[in-house]
């Protein structure tokens, strides 16, 4: 059975007993894009900084060494400071693989185990096949867009299935509910 498109492939047993779904993390390519143009403008943040201080161009473009180090240089340096942490922070993040994990729906075993990558452990919930009440389509469009996948489960509140990140196509997430949904014998909600 194919899975929700913010997993990658997933793979069923013969017996139709086993539906896995493997989680993408933070490891994506417009991650690394944006921690590549932070650690770039940090570093650009800070060289205007030091060739204020020095009174020499560091940089190739430009005269930052004509920039007064009080108060231009001295706050480009601020500037490129935060920017080194941000990028220290997203590098990191990339590294870990935040938010990388699989979804486990075992007919034979009669569970769900969901397990995602967190900063200092792995995360894992496992829940009774029985206690999912129906598969959520969660749409929402805006500022803020949010598609998702959730299982509503009794007695807690929505386990969310897919990656935090990018909306994914509309008939991609129709598709992998519905597929969802048919595997678990549930209701498709939110369609």
């Amino acid at each position: 059975m194919a899975s929700p498109p913010a997993a990658a492939p997933s793979s069923a047993s013969a017996a139709s007993t086993l539906l896995e779904q493997t989680v993408v993390g933070s490891r994506r390519l417009s991650n690394v894009l944006m921690a590549a143009v932070v650690s770039t403008g940090g570093l650009g943040f800070l060289l205007t900084s030091a060739s204020s201080r020095l009174g020499r161009d560091l940089l190739p473009i430009g005269h930052p060494a004509e920039l007064a180090w009080v108060p231009q240089g001295l706050v480009m340096g601020l500037y490129g400071l935060a920017a080194a942490l941000l990028a220290t922070y997203l590098w990191a993040v990339i590294a870990i693989d935040v938010g990388a994990g699989a979804n486990q729906f075992d007919k034979a075993s009669g569970t769900l185990t969901v397990t995602r990558r967190g900063f200092r452990q792995l995360i894992s919930v496992t829940t009774p096949l029985r206690d999912i009440q129906a598969v959520k389509v969660e749409v929402r469009d805006g500022l803020n867009p949010r598609r998702r996948l959730a299982l509503r489960v009794q007695g807690r509140r929505d386990l969310p299935l897919t990656r935090v990140g990018e909306p994914m196509p509309l008939v991609d997430l129709e598709r992998g509910g519905a597929e969802l949904a048919r595997f678990l014998g549930v209701p498709l909600e939110g369609v």
